[in-house]
């Protein structure tokens, strides 16, 4: 134990280029190459200390149900905890909610507590979704013969996601979901952004280009960008980093932390879908090979015993086993021939008899499609030259106008499709030697946003809700 004064705290942090250790995007050569980038070692995330009590709340699950309009809390203390009480109180809008009190018996307590007040609204009820981010503040308050011991403030979204036969429901109505793929990779700092006035900054941008929701693709992102977006309302699916080898202590470093970052996230009324895996990378003969489709579906049924609620995606883009959506990666640059390829092949692409992208099938051997809602969840990829020297997919556009026309007729065509249910755009931003992102790295629009936000809130489709 530290003594009251100057105590000196020492961090060591070593960098590996392990191929075994999830690392996303994160080059493991000395150069980049495809799309892999320029590593960010050390400590790319804000780290604090905090004084705490010996008895104190060490962690809160808080899992909403908006058919009991109440919020189930899980509480896991530190430190003894007899002759200790937790007080719960709600509010919103500064008007207090409900308030609840329970003794402490054990380390882990749960509430349920109730989420009504005629005064806040009709129904009496306030429900989180894009457009309507509303949010309840919440004050836990542990306590000692009427004592404080510990306090802590936090939030929640009253939100219901889940998955009906070809739909996806938020909140029990369909959501289109218009995602666009964000790698969060800034050009001075690498996977940190400058600051918090920044992540506000690209939310912004994301909706002024008419997206909804974001793919946080191979990154766990820093929580304030969470944050924001429970604020501002912007959908989320929070995807691992990978590895890239499949043996037993790839699989023990991947699981531990897929298990910290389900539990490190999963209060964000944001995040709407868990994506583990993309792609195959890690478990590159997933299609054939009965080893690792067992160990994507172990981590499937991991994720759906800590979070029931949560739509889960074992493989985006690629060989799925068990998944809550099919998603599908297809960068054919033609909208007439992607529209006629799944429009007149749905049956055999749907059912992995067809490799949809030309190489891939959307199913692993012994596995098929039940039903499940359809994303395509990588297309486009365009290109378009800021200045650099770099790669997009397909021939790169010779400038705005040949963008907007290629941009507009895959849209247009995925918007056609009826069972298909969403997409997301790659990509935000251009990353290093990857030019194919509607705005430069240092954020800069390279096309008219309003241009692109007219072809995204274009009812296109039969679907578009």
């Amino acid at each position: 134990l530290a003594e009251v004064g100057a105590n000196k705290l020492t961090v060591r942090v070593r960098d590996a280029k392990d191929i075994r250790q999830p690392r996303g995007k994160q080059r493991w050569t000395d150069y980049s190459f495809g799309c892999w980038y320029t590593q960010t070692t050390g400590i790319w995330k804000s780290v604090w200390l905090e004084y705490l009590p010996e008895t104190h709340i060490r962690s809160v699950k808080m899992t909403p149900c908006l058919t009991s309009r109440s919020v189930t809390l899980e509480f896991e203390m530190s430190g003894g905890c007899e002759g200790f009480s937790l007080e719960t109180a709600v509010s919103f809008g500064g008007k207090t909610i409900s308030k609840t009190e329970a003794l402490v018996t054990d380390s882990r307590l749960v509430m349920e507590v109730p989420v009504f007040s005629m005064a806040v609204g009709e129904w009496g009820l306030k429900t989180w979704g894009p457009g309507h981010p509303d949010l309840y503040d919440v004050r836990f308050t542990l306590k000692r013969d009427g004592e404080v011991a510990d306090r802590v403030l936090s939030y929640f979204g009253m939100r219901d996601i889940r998955v009906r036969e070809q739909d996806v429901l938020l909140n029990g109505a369909p959501l289109y979901q218009r995602l666009i793929l964000n790698q969060g990779y800034w050009k001075d700092s690498g996977l940190t952004p400058p600051d918090e006035a920044a992540m506000i900054k690209d939310i912004e941008k994301i909706f002024a280009f008419g997206y909804n929701g974001a793919r946080l693709h191979q990154k766990v992102e820093d929580e304030r960008f969470l944050y924001w977006c429970d604020v501002m309302g912007l959908l989320v699916w929070s995807e691992a980093p990978a590895h890239y080898f499949f043996d037993d202590r790839a699989v023990k470093n991947f699981t531990a932390e897929w298990m910290e970052i389900v539990g490190q996230f999963y209060n964000h009324p944001s995040v709407i879908t868990w994506v583990p895996f993309n792609e195959s990378w890690g478990m590159p003969s997933v299609k054939t090979d009965k080893r690792q489709q067992h160990f994507q579906q172990a981590v499937y049924h991991w994720t759906k015993t800590y979070d029931a609620n949560r739509p889960v995606i074992v493989n985006d883009g690629w060989e799925h086993t068990v998944s809550d959506i099919l998603t599908l990666h297809d960068y054919q640059p033609s909208g007439d021939v992607f529209f006629e390829k799944y429009f007149n092949n749905q049956e055999a692409i749907l059912s992995g008899k067809l490799c949809h992208d030309g190489t891939n099938a959307a199913f692993a051997e012994g596995f098929c499609y039940r039903g499940q809602p359809v994303v395509i969840s990588e297309y486009g990829g365009i290109a378009l030259d800021s200045g650099g020297v770099g790669w997009g997919y397909g021939n790169k556009a010779a400038d705005e106008e040949d963008f907007l026309k290629r941009f507009e007729s895959i849209t247009g065509a995925i918007k056609k499709l009826p069972f298909v249910c969403g997409f997301c755009y790659t990509q935000l931003t251009d990353v290093q030697q990857e030019i194919n992102g509607l705005m430069t790295m240092d954020r800069i629009n390279k096309v008219d946003s309003e241009k692109i936000r007219a072809v995204n809130l274009k009812k296109t489709g039969k679907r578009m809700y």
